[in-house]
C-alpha cells in the first residue's frame, strides 16, 4: 500500500491495474495486455530512468512468476535505478488457506503454461515432484485455448498418484466470486479447472477431514498416541504433567 501510495507511474496488465483501480486515482498508468511482459518492463524502467517513482504490479507475489526477475534481467548493470521488491501472497499460499492445511510438509510448485517453458520440460518437472511424493500446486493449468498441458498432467499423476488423492481447486482465491472444490484426482474433470484456478494435489498422506484437505506434519501419530495413553490411565496428576509435556513438545515443533 505505501508503495501504491508514493508512485507517480504504475505499470501494469491491464485487468490488474483494473483490481487497483481504487488506490491509484490521479496517478499516471502505463497498461497493456497479455504477452507484452517485456515491454511493460522496459516502459517502467525508462520511466525509472528518467527520474519518476514507478510501481510495476503483478498478482500474487512479483518474485513467484511475476513481473520482478524481468525486470532485473533487462535492467543495466550498474543502473542508477534503485529496485526494491515488495513481497505479495503467491497462489499456492492463498489456495491452501482457503482449502485447509494441504501444504504442510514439503510441496513443489509447478506452472503449466507452456508458453516459454518447453511442454516436454514441464512434463518431466512434474513427473520427478509426483514420483517424490510432493503435494503440488499447479499454476497456469488450463486456458480456452491451452488444453494439453493439463490433461497430460492429469496423465502423469494418475500414474503415480492413488485415485483417491484429495485435488482442491481453488477459483479467485481471496477475491470476489471466490469458488473452492475439494475432489479426488480421480474424480478431477478437465473442465473444472481454468486459469483462474489453481490446483493443489495431495500427496500419499494428504486426507480430507470435515470438509478440509490436511497434510500432516508427522506430529499427529505422537499427539493420538499421548491422548489415549492419558484417557486409559484417567485424570491423576501425573498423567496431566505427561500430557502438558506432550503438548509443550508439539507446539515447540518448527514450521521449515
Amino acid at each position: 500500500m505505501a508503495a501504491l501510495a508514493a508512485a507517480e507511474v504504475v505499470v501494469g496488465y491491464t485487468p490488474y491495474l483494473d483490481l487497483v483501480a481504487d488506490l491509484i486515482v490521479g496517478k499516471r498508468t502505463v497498461a497493456s495486455g497479455m504477452r507484452q511482459e517485456t515491454g511493460r518492463a522496459a516502459a517502467a524502467i525508462a520511466e525509472a530512468v528518467a527520474g519518476a517513482r514507478v510501481v510495476v504490479i503483478s498478482t500474487g507475489d512479483a518474485g513467484v512468476y511475476g513481473m520482478a526477475g524481468l525486470v532485473l534481467e533487462l535492467l543495466p548493470e550498474g543502473s542508477p535505478v534503485t529496485v526494491e521488491l515488495v513481497p505479495g501472497i503467491t497462489a499456492a499460499s492463498s489456495a491452501a488457506a482457503c482449502l485447509g492445511a494441504p501444504l504442510m510438509n514439503d510441496f513443489a510448485v509447478v506452472s503449466l503454461s507452456d508458453l516459454m517453458t518447453p511442454l516436454p520440460v514441464i512434463e518431466r518437472r512434474l513427473a520427478a515432484a509426483a514420483d517424490g511424493d510432493f503435494a503440488l500446486v499447479l499454476y497456469n493449468p488450463r486456458s480456452h485455448k491451452r488444453h494439453e498441458p493439463f490433461r497430460r498432467a492429469l496423465a502423469i499423476l494418475r500414474e503415480r498418484r492413488a485415485a483417491t488423492t484429495p485435488v482442491g481447486l481453488v477459483r479467485n482465491a481471496l477475491r470476489d466470486g471466490q469458488e473452492v472444490t475439494i475432489t479426488t484426482l480421480d474424480e478431477l474433470a478437465e473442465e473444472q479447472v481454468d486459469m483462474l484456478t489453481t490446483v493443489v494435489v495431495g500427496n500419499s498422506t494428504t486426507l480430507i477431514r470435515d470438509g478440509r484437505m490436511v497434510t500432516p506434519r508427522g506430529y499427529a501419530t505422537g499427539a493420538a498416541s499421548a491422548a489415549d495413553a492419558t484417557g486409559a490411565a484417567g485424570d491423576t496428576a501425573a498423567d496431566a504433567a505427561d500430557a502438558a509435556d506432550a503438548a509443550d513438545a508439539a507446539d515447540g515443533g518448527d514450521e521449515g
